[in-house]
């Protein structure tokens, strides 16, 4: 079994490269789907640590709210991430546990390198798109302003050293069909790695 992340910064088309994946019959762990379950009252750790906070709404947790704070407090970012992360990476571990049989499991994890948590993983897969299309698709798809936009690409680890440090990069400059065609990863590439691996550009 070899157990590929997957990660890109804010509208880079990890979400797209993760549904392509599933079409094939791979199985995938979306681990913004893990943080969306974890983020409830019933999270003890997490209310305790919170409770003070204005992030709630109706009695649970404001998804806006928390994106919010953390966005702005880095304190808060910090405290969230040191409750989060460790129960995240505890979910990826059940998920590997409960797929032994597959020869490849796949976890789209877009903070992969600021929760330090490659060395759950076999290889690194990288989605990389210039900064400018994805400042387009942030302005199309979530209606910020330039401003806002910008800062949250600028919140980020800089792309150019995510590349340094993953195995595959998949250049997603392209529409969903150029994507639909570069994700063939798992046969042509993946299944042929050694060991020590060699950065490969598809």
């Amino acid at each position: 079994m070899k157990r590929i992340a997957i990660c890109g910064n804010i509208a880079s088309g990890k979400s797209t490269v993760q549904k392509i994946l599933e079409e094939k019959g791979y199985k995938v762990l979306d681990t913004d789907e893990v943080s969306k379950k974890l983020l409830t009252v019933n999270n003890k750790e997490l209310y305790d640590g919170f409770k003070n906070y204005d992030v709630f709404e109706n009695g649970e947790f404001s998804r806006f709210k928390v994106a919010q704070l953390i966005f702005s407090d880095e304190e808060a970012r910090l405290k969230i991430a040191s409750i989060m992360h460790p129960q995240i990476a505890e979910e990826i571990k059940i998920f590997f546990d409960a797929n032994q049989s597959d020869d490849l499991l796949f976890v789209g994890i877009p903070l992969l390198f600021e929760s330090n948590m490659q060395s759950l993983f076999d290889k690194i897969i990288f989605v990389y798109t210039d900064d400018g299309i994805r400042l387009e698709r942030l302005l199309k798809r979530n209606n910020y302003t330039i401003e806002h936009a910008k800062s949250r690409i600028n919140s980020q680890m800089p792309q150019e050293d995510k590349v340094k440090l993953s195995d595959y990069v998949i250049n997603n400059n392209g529409d969903f069909g150029e994507t639909h065609k570069i994700v063939y990863i798992p046969q042509t590439y993946l299944n042929r790695l050694t060991d020590e691996g060699e950065k490969t550009s598809l």
